[in-house]
Order: C-alpha cells, then structure tokens, then sequence
C-alpha cells in the first residue's frame, strides 16, 4: 500500500539499467558515508581534513589539495554537467528545463562561494576530493539523464513539480546564508574555528547541511523520478552522519558550546 502510494509520486521507473544500478548505488553509497562519520571515518575535508591517519609517515605521503583548489575541484564537473545538458537534451520539455537550470544553478552558487565566500583554514585530501567530485558529477549526469527518460512518459499523477522549485530555492537561500554566516566569523587571516553564531546556528551547529538537504529535496520534487529521491535520501544519511561528527567535534574543542545546540534538525537531533 505504501509503496504503491509513493509511486504516485514517480515517473515510471525508466528500462535503464543503468539509471537503476545508480540508483542502488547512490542510497547505499552515500548512507555508508554517512554511517562511517559516526564511526569516526571521515571524509578528509573542512576540519576532518587530517584526522584519519595517526601514522605520521602516511600524512606526510598523503597528497592534500588547497581548501579552495579541492572544492573548486569537486563542484566544477558537476556544474559543467548541468550546463552542458542544454545542449545535450535542448527539447525535453519544462520539467527537465527546471531540473537542468536547478543543477546548474546549485553548483554555479556552490562555485560563487568557494571564490568569493568562504574563507580556509586547512586542506582537503586527494583522495577524498577525488570521490566525492565523482559523486557530485555522476549524481547530476544521471539526475538529468533520468528525467531525459521521461519524456513522452506519463506524467505523475501528484504534480510536485512547484512545490519542489519552492524547496529547491529555500535550500539554496538558507544554504548560501549560512554559508556567509561561517564566513563572517574569522577576520583577515584567521584561521582557527569559533562557535558559529546567528541565524539558525542558534539552534543546530549545521544548518546549512539542513537546508543543503532541503535542496536536495527540491530536486527530488522537481525530477518525480526514483534516482532523484534515491540521491535525496541517500544525502540525507551523509549529511545526518558528518552533522553528528560535526557536533562531536566541537563539544571536544570547546568547553563553552551550548548543549542544547543540536546537530541538524531544531531541537530533535
């Protein structure tokens, strides 16, 4: 009954074997992910940046990327692939028009930041650069190409397409404010972390992963297919997983962080 009830929300799942596998791949991917954060195994980036290896040596020979390099790294191919879809799939209809622009939109914000946003204090690793710029890429090739299967399908019989642009620019609003929020804590030359303070911050020590999430949604919405919910919840795992390593992290760090501050979600977790 549940299940026939959430297909009403879908495209039918398209003969691709492809678009299924990666389906398959990116929940359980990105939820593994999200579970390693917990146990302690992170993804080398932002302040997780070096504490994965204890063994001296093996630091020294890891190979580690500026902050900005790495992240211009990981959002560059996935933007161009947002772009290029235009001229790939020009006559898809509105609805793919939407995804297309949402994609290229997201990613095109997310390298605004990195120029001209964020300021850094550390590295990112190679290796973790590596994968999670495959994740990003692949993700929005295949989100595209999925709703480029729809065409000439029959529509959802729930139309989430508006209220999924709705979400789509609540999250990457809130997500670029939060982000400026971070930016404006460390003036020139700073580097060391503070408790982050304003907007939402009062209430959770990452909301700009929840409205990252909330984006991520939106596109679901926008896509009604079943790879773009599989991406939604499987980043929901991840970013629930690096939130709780986030908390954790500052509660070590800082004697004064305010417990009621939780990780993700106001009050719940």
């Amino acid at each position: 009954m549940a299940a026939s009830t959430f297909l009403n929300f879908l495209f039918p799942p398209p003969p691709s074997l492809f678009v299924t596998t990666m389906s398959v791949i990116s929940i359980a991917s990105l939820a593994n992910a999200g579970f390693s954060e917990v146990r302690g195994k992170h993804m080398s980036y932002s302040k997780f940046w070096n504490v994965n290896n204890d063994n001296a040596t093996e630091k020294k020979q890891q190979v580690k990327l500026s902050s900005r390099t790495g992240m211009l790294l990981l959002y560059t191919p996935a933007f161009l692939a947002g772009a290029a879809s235009f001229w790939v799939f020009p006559d898809d209809g509105f609805r793919s028009t939407v995804l297309q622009s949402a994609v290229t939109i997201h990613f095109f914000k997310r390298l605004f930041e990195v120029l001209f946003v964020h300021k850094y204090s550390g590295s990112m690793a190679l290796e973790s650069a590596i994968i999670i710029t495959l994740s990003y890429f692949l993700s929005s090739a295949t989100m595209i190409y999925a709703q480029h299967l729809t065409l000439n399908l029959p529509e959802p019989s729930i139309n989430l397409l508006y209220p999924g642009i709705a979400m789509f620019l609540v999250g990457i609003t809130g997500n670029l404010y939060h982000h400026y929020l971070l930016s404006k804590l460390r003036g020139k030359g700073e580097k060391q972390y503070k408790i982050p303070k304003g907007g939402l911050f009062e209430f959770v020590i990452c909301p700009h992963y929840l409205f990252e999430i909330i984006g991520f949604y939106g596109f679901s919405l926008i896509s009604q297919t079943l790879f773009g919910f599989s991406f939604a919840i499987g980043t929901t795992f991840y970013l629930l997983g690096r939130s709780y390593a986030t908390r954790r992290w500052y509660l070590s760090k800082f004697e004064d962080f305010p417990k009621n501050v939780k990780a993700i979600i106001p009050f719940i977790f």
